[in-house]
This record gives structure tokens, sequence and C-alpha cells, in this order.
């Protein structure tokens, strides 16, 4: 597989995160990476992936916008092009047409995926469902202004120790954090459903990636807002959407069903349909 020069700066931030070692130590750069991991986190996990790929809650036309543009503080490429490709994922997930299968090999799927060339287009089903909406296809192709206003605004707030710890370093955490989802969670955990593919639960990749490592919860019942699906499973991502739910920025969060909850037989579902027991609604 061949590589372009878009890679490059992938590269080029990973070793620009050197620079923390070489800028005077203080808890507010620890701040600043928090709030930055954060805040992108937020953006991916409960932004591109529950929202945008799975619809798994409602919101307004303003506030997805804000969900899309703080995906993009991660460097992870466009809403809509992030967004075709996981449903990819789950169309093909661990056959040969899934692209970033862990069958596929450890690196392949954890970051090289990412920066092949074959797979830089954004597919034309996701910019024709969101193409009402013109503002998420600038974001989209637009997707480098996301890490160069974090980087600058760093910068500005607190020189050069933020610029390094809630800009490079930021931006490498938060791309590995979910890479591991892909190349991890797969491979890595315990299985309480049977679904058609390898996905695991795995509790350590859960805290990093802000609930996203229940996932064989989620390939199991793919619409939940919720992949912690029991209490003692910490899904940092629903509660802060359960949150928003209670001041009507978000609305009608789907939850997993009590036939779900009980490991009920039956075939993995894409998109299950939705009765009124499986949504919080909150005006």
């Amino acid at each position: 597989m061949s590589f372009d020069g878009a890679s490059i700066p992938f590269w080029l931030i990973h070793i620009a995160t050197l620079g923390v070692f070489f800028v005077p130590f203080h808890w507010s750069n620890v701040v600043a990476f928090l709030v930055a991991y954060a805040l992108g986190g937020f953006g991916i996990m409960g932004g591109y992936h529950r929202y945008f790929s799975h619809r798994s809650f409602k919101t307004g036309r303003v506030f997805q916008f804000v969900l899309a543009a703080l995906g993009t503080l991660t460097s992870q490429k466009g809403v809509l092009w992030w967004s075709g490709h996981h449903r990819n994922h789950h169309k093909h997930s661990d056959t040969p047409q899934d692209i970033h299968s862990p069958r596929r090999g450890f690196f392949w799927s954890h970051a090289l995926w990412f920066l092949a060339p074959k797979y830089m287009e954004t597919s034309a089903s996701q910019r024709k469902e969101f193409a009402q909406y013109p503002e998420l296809a600038f974001l989209n192709d637009n997707w480098v202004l996301g890490p160069v206003v974090l980087c600058a605004t760093m910068l500005a707030v607190g020189g050069l120790p933020w610029l390094f710890w809630g800009g490079f370093l930021a931006i490498v955490a938060m791309w590995h954090a979910t890479f591991t989802v892909n190349s991890l969670a797969h491979v890595w955990g315990s299985r309480r459903y049977k679904t058609t593919d390898t996905s695991r639960n795995n509790a350590l990749l859960a805290i990093i990636t802000l609930g996203e490592g229940w996932h064989n919860n989620h390939h199991h019942y793919q619409s939940s807002a919720r992949n912690g699906f029991f209490w003692w499973e910490v899904d940092m991502t629903f509660y802060v959407l359960k949150v928003l739910s209670w001041v009507g920025v978000v609305w009608d969060l789907r939850v997993p069903p009590d036939w779900v909850l009980a490991g009920a037989a039956g075939p993995p579902r894409a998109d299950a349909p939705v009765a009124a027991a499986d949504v919080i609604t909150t005006a």
C-alpha cells in the first residue's frame, strides 16, 4: 500500500509532541490537554459516531453543527467522511470488505488505513443524506480548520506549553484512542453477545474512549446512544448526552430495550426499529 504527501502532517504532529519535554511543566498544561481531549473526544464519540453514523439521538441544526465542529478538533477528517467509512465498517465488519479489520494486521487496522489514498473520498451516500446542510459539507471538506483553530487557540492562550500539550499531544492522543476501537476492540476483551464479527467489550478502552470500549454491546445493538448497557459500564459520552437531554439540547436518546439487556437470542441488527419504550424523550 502506497502513501502520498497527505500523510506527512500525521507524522510531523507525532514528532511535534516531543515538545512537551522541552517546555516548563505546569499543571495548567495538563488541564489544557484534558479540555482539548474531552471536547474533541465528545465530538468524535458523541457526534461523528453516535449521531452522524448511527443517528442514535436527535438534535437541532445548531448543535448538529457544533458536534461536527468539535469532531474536527481531533484531526480525523470530515464528519461525512468519517461516518461514511464507519457505516461501511458495520456493513462489512471483519470481512474482506471491512477496510480496517484487525484481520488485515494490527498496524493497518490501527492507523495505516486512515492514511491510505484509496480511502480519502467521502461517500456519495453521506453527502446525499446531509445535502440540506451545506455547513456540514463545508466542515467536511475543510476539516483542517479544526486542528488549526485548536492549536492557534492553545498558542494564543497558553503559549508554547499549551500548544504542545493542548494542541499536538491532545490530537495524537485522540487519534490513538479512537484507533484502538478498530485495532484492539476486536481482539482484546470479552464477548457478551454472539455477533457476526469479533467485537469485544473492554473496560480500559471504554475509559480512554469515553465509552466506545463497550464495542460488543455496540455491534449487537448499534442504534443505541448508550454503549455501556449496564450501570457498571462507564460511558462518559452517554452521561454527557443525558445531561444535555435534561436541558433540551438533544432528545429521543435511544437505549437498549429489555430483550437486548437480557441477551435475547437473535441476529445482530444494523439499525433496530425503535419502540416507544426504547427512547428517552426530554422536552
